[in-house]
């Protein structure tokens, strides 16, 4: 079992710095809490990225994030300073509408999401009910007694929706009644990060527990840390695990897919995880508590910025 050190960065030399930097070729890195949070970036992250890009290291960008396309993140990483290519975004709405293509499915869609999703289905032409609000205009009983399901709904695609509803959850669990629907999770994130401190933003997570419960089935999860991301880098560049390096802000979903994997692999203090948190796992005699520590961790990837210059 790979040994990991949770070594902070910051109290290494330069020459053991750079030789921490030659010993990756390919960097997978998380977006939001990581490279910024909302419309702000964090101080330092481009340079660090760009930098790295002009090392010839390989650079993606692995995203758990439904909410847009990859068309949408590559205007939004460009404009906070990024270099970037629509190639090298795996964004979860982008792999789930790929994994449908890839299964040559021909059926409808019944997205709990947003047209990050959407879009990306528009792109390998699968269609879908549609999205939004949906309110119920009578009494719960008497719309249960007209209730019908739409024709040819062959999978249900669940991601962050701030128009969760009760209805949404009943339709979504009366087509998972089908054995055959495929039932799809962009990722399961409890909560986001947020810039409020005062606020706790559920994550997707919380809204595909709920549809797992009523449907009594478990989904296929596209995001981290399983390993499709993976999978679908791989098809695009030539990875060696330990020469691969996950860069992430959460430990139970970058992390444990770098662990999972067998990349190196640096926390970000920016975003969800809290270093008091991952000592604890350090020092514990659980191996799922174990594979959530990092190699390393810098309070932000900007710190790397001094380091390296």
């Amino acid at each position: 079992m790979h040994k990991r050190n949770l070594t902070d960065l910051t109290n290494l030399s330069k020459t053991e710095v750079k030789k921490f930097i030659d010993s990756f070729d390919v960097v997978l890195t998380d977006c939001d809490g990581v490279l910024w949070l909302d419309n702000q970036v964090y101080e330092g992250t481009p340079q660090v990225l760009n930098y790295l890009r002009d090392l010839g290291k390989k650079i993606f960008y692995v995203t758990n994030n439904s909410t847009k396309n990859r068309n949408d993140f590559l205007r939004k990483a460009e404009k906070l300073g990024f270099v970037s290519k629509k190639e090298e975004i795996m964004s979860t709405a982008y792999l789930t509408a790929n994994y449908l293509k890839e299964r040559n499915f021909n059926k409808k869609v019944y997205v709990i999401g947003s047209k990050g999703i959407t879009s990306e289905l528009d792109e390998v032409n699968i269609k879908y009910l549609p999205i939004g609000p949906d309110v119920m205009k009578y009494d719960l009983l008497e719309y249960i007694d007209n209730f019908k399901l739409e024709p040819d709904v062959g999978a249900v695609i669940v991601g962050f929706d701030e128009h969760i509803s009760y209805i949404k959850m009943l339709k979504a669990a009366s087509y998972l009644k089908d054995p055959d629907c495929l039932f799809i999770a962009t990722n399961t994130d409890e909560r986001f990060p947020v810039s409020n401190s005062s606020a706790v933003k559920p994550g997707s997570g919380a809204i595909v527990k709920c549809i797992e419960i009523g449907a009594h089935r478990k989904p296929l999860v596209i995001g981290k840390p399983e390993t499709y991301i993976a999978q679908a880098v791989e098809k695009i560049c030539k990875i060696e695990p330990q020469r691969t390096l996950m860069i992430g802000d959460r430990c139970n979903t970058d992390i444990l897919l770098g662990t999972r994997c067998g990349y190196q692999t640096l926390l970000v203090l920016s975003g969800v995880t809290k270093i008091e948190e991952v000592q604890k796992w350090k020092e514990s005699s659980k191996k799922e508590e174990n594979d959530l520590v990092p190699d390393f961790y810098l309070n932000s990837l900007g710190d790397l910025l001094p380091l390296i210059n």
